[in-house]
């Protein structure tokens, strides 16, 4: 829920001012006792706290998922394997798993007007899953989303075609593993924001992402940013955010 939906709320009476500074606390939280919830991160960041899965019982996504829905804020749980995601919808049959992105998502409000423009790139296919997610992430956050795959630099041609979608979007994300060669080439081509996301995907000296991730933050292509290792949610974070600072100053 938007700071302007809650005031509208407030004005037309379906809240009361308290609650509606209960909502628009930059500190609140909600005490799960195994997990401390940080419910004014939209308040604070304009976006919700996401759930990281591994390691999380189905049980306990469940209660994150809930009480951040009665706090009025959609959910999103990344890297949600098949056997969490299918105990998890036995309890919340409004979730909805996309299951390339490895992300499960339950909304209680509208997400937002998709605007702008943000392309999401892959090296290779087998780089999707990551891509997925950053897709995902950004458009989740209010940003419209251009997906173009398997445009690595083995067939650098392949690449071309889509340079006019690249060179006007807000901010592009080049996903690759192997040797991480792809932002580099689109930094040298294009004039926009590019946030670059190593891949663990790769052979032997591929080095389970290393290799990529070096050659990213040693890119001869000057303002290229580089995430961790497969974070293709923080990069669909930064590429959003961007993409909305666009639009703010429109």
């Amino acid at each position: 829920m938007t700071i302007l939906e809650i005031l509208a709320r407030v004005q037309s009476g379906a809240m009361t001012p308290e609650q509606a500074a209960a909502k628009l606390d930059p500190c609140a939280r909600a005490d799960l006792e195994f997990a401390q919830l940080d419910t004014g991160r939209m308040t604070r960041r304009g976006l919700p706290e996401a759930i990281y899965s591994p390691g999380k019982s189905a049980g306990q996504i469940v209660a994150i998922c809930r009480a951040l829905n009665n706090a009025g804020q959609n959910v999103m749980a990344t890297r949600v394997d098949p056997d969490q995601a299918k105990a998890i919808r036995e309890e919340l049959p409004a979730a909805c798993y996309n299951a390339e992105a490895r992300i499960l998502t339950v909304d209680c409000a509208p997400l937002p007007h998709p605007d702008g423009l943000v392309a999401v790139v892959s090296g290779g296919t087998t780089d999707i899953p990551v891509a997925e997610e950053a897709a995902l992430t950004a458009e989740r956050m209010g940003a419209r989303v251009e997906r173009r795959f398997d445009i690595g630099v083995a067939g650098i041609h392949r690449l071309f075609r889509h340079l006019d979608i690249l060179r006007s979007a807000r901010a592009v994300v080049a996903v690759a593993g192997m040797e991480g060669a792809l932002p580099s080439v689109i930094g040298g081509l294009i004039d926009r924001p590019l946030i670059a996301v190593p891949t663990s995907i790769g052979y032997g000296t591929g080095a389970g992402g290393y290799t990529a991730l070096f050659a990213m933050l040693t890119s001869c292509a000057p303002g290229v940013t580089v995430v961790n290792i497969d974070n293709g949610y923080g990069a669909g974070v930064a590429a959003a955010m961007i993409n909305r600072e666009f639009e703010t100053r429109k």
